[in-house]
């Protein structure tokens, strides 16, 4: 450029192909050490082992390559450990011999050490066991893989990082990792979250950190990004212009039941609406990223969370249900709710005006975890069918995975009537034989092959937590209080009185009923 001459370069092209050939991923050689913190727990026998087990089942761990250690307080052996395992990998009573040989191999790559949580030598023990199976291996130093699992309560999550940063780590970098995953919740209010991002920050770079929300491992929210950037028919609805209201719904037909001591602590809205529903809000309503590399959908996740504005007291009703403090657990002038529902509001070019309803509760009428997106009504109604209820998009998350479109049509017959129906996609029957993977499978293979995508960036907690955090502190002060409500009711009549003067109109006399095979 010194001589003043022009020169060309040429730019790299921009590959057309799927995104699964877009990024090409480093050959990783060394093996895979999987460590289970607190293996001897509820969440590691339910969750955490049977996603493991059905990922060595579909091929994606190979016994020849990966190794998983236990490490939980808890004085048992091996095989102790193995046999309070086993009963949750068989489904049923009918398991062929294949399946049992199955299970047997998988329980034989795991092994057991026991120790404390804020003790070096327990750790000290673990990576001797672990460096002495990469060492059988003979794997590089520094090439191995370390995935650390931590399924524990995060009161201990410091300590326990700590002493894996300490004793655990990869000695050199050659090309291998050591990676932490860390459940929910992530502290109780903005303060606390801060300071635990804080104090595992200071040991881990965020790259290394996975805080995982099992929400954002099923199917259909997985699916939300595919929906709406994918298909031109939405593009230019997705908007204040078409769309009244949106409801994120989570729904309960059962209590507390044994865990009313822990689910005081927290309530519905710190265990279900501040993260499960809120991700799902994210989805629902973040613009388009560049790309989908995580960075850049985060990215996005973090704009609308930073356009809503503060939560009004008149658009929250709060509820607890009948026979909540009978449990010997929960205090007597326990101020929990055990329902919420709550209109959050964006300010942005595209949502102005536009509530977002997010509802969940314990102990109601049915089970089920939904979006239901409504649209405004027909202008100028030449069939007068208004009254027969607005066009809607509902995603039904769980259970029985489906989504369809409520719209109107004409009633089949000689007079020109009309009725609702609906356009629908159920997944039980549209994709038979097909497996649909549990959460924590596609999560925990997130994070092996090092995609965040899925997982929530520490400045998207944050802002998360600034949205919720001015409310759940005047309910911990007693300033809010929840209303009675009966077992098996739909919550507080409060509740549907709230949705009425968002701009939410029901549909009377329509059912969506799921299609059998």
């Amino acid at each position: 450029m010194g001589s003043g001459a022009w020169t060309i370069e040429k730019r790299s092209t921009f590959r057309n192909e799927s995104f699964s050939k877009e990024y090409v991923t480093v050959s990783e050689t060394g093996c895979l050490s999987i460590i289970v913190l607190g293996a001897s727990g509820d969440l590691a026998k339910k969750k955490t082992f049977p996603a493991l087990f059905n990922l060595y089942r579909q091929g994606f761990l190979q016994s020849n390559e990966v190794h998983i250690f236990g490490y939980a307080r808890t004085k048992i052996s091996d095989d102790e450990l193995r046999n309070r395992i086993r009963g949750y990998l068989i489904q049923g009573s009918g398991s062929s011999d294949k399946q049992l040989e199955e299970v047997s191999k998988f329980l034989q790559l795991i092994k057991y050490i026991s120790g404390s949580y804020d003790s070096g030598e327990g750790f000290q023990l673990l990576d001797k066991e672990i460096s002495g199976y990469e060492f059988s291996k003979n794997t590089v130093e520094g090439s191995s893989r370390r995935l650390f699992y931590l399924a524990l309560p995060p009161s201990v999550y410091p300590s326990v990082c700590k002493m894996i940063k300490n004793n655990c780590m990869n000695k050199s970098d050659l090309g291998g990792w050591t990676r932490i995953v860390v459940e929910k919740p992530f502290g109780k209010d903005l303060g606390s979250a801060e300071q635990l991002s804080a104090q595992i920050g200071e040991l881990f770079d965020e790259p290394q950190i996975y805080r995982i929300d099992h929400y954002l491992g099923k199917e259909l929210v997985q699916n939300l990004l595919v929906l709406r950037f994918a298909n031109r028919f939405f593009l230019p609805l997705w908007n204040r212009d078409n769309i009244a209201n949106v409801q994120i719904v989570f729904r309960e037909d059962f209590g507390t039941e044994g865990r009313g001591g822990y689910f005081d602590e927290y309530g519905i809205i710190r265990d279900i609406i501040q993260n499960h529903l809120l991700q799902v809000f994210c989805l629902v309503a973040m613009e388009k990223p560049v790309s989908l590399k995580p960075e850049h959908i985060r990215d996005e996740k973090v704009k609308v969370l930073q356009s809503v504005v503060p939560i009004k007291d008149e658009e929250v009703v709060l509820g607890q249900y009948k026979g909540y403090r009978d449990d010997p657990t929960v205090p007597d002038n326990s101020n929990t709710p055990t329902f919420a529902t709550v209109v959050l509001r964006v300010h942005n070019e595209r949502w102005e005006g536009v509530p977002f309803i997010l509802k969940a509760g314990k102990a109601l009428n049915s089970r089920k975890a939904e979006i239901r997106i409504q649209f405004k009504d027909v202008p100028g109604d030449i069939f007068k069918c208004q009254k027969q209820g607005r066009n809607e998009f509902v995603i039904r998350l769980q259970p029985l995975e489906a989504m369809y479109m409520k719209l109107t049509v004409k009633q089949p017959g000689l007079e020109m009537s009309t009725v609702q129906s609906e356009l629908d996609l159920s997944y039980g029957q549209r994709y038979q034989g097909v497996t649909i993977p549990e959460a924590y499978e596609r999560l925990i293979l997130d994070t092996i092959r090092g995609d965040q995508q899925h997982f929530v960036r520490r400045d998207e907690l944050k802002a998360a937590w600034e949205i919720f955090t001015p409310l759940l502190h005047r309910i911990d002060d007693g300033e809010v209080k929840p209303l009675t409500y009966q077992l098996g009711s739909r919550g507080p009549a409060e509740a549907d009185q709230l949705l009425e003067r968002a701009g939410y109109v029901q549909t009377h006399g329509y059912i969506w009923i799921p299609p059998t095979l």
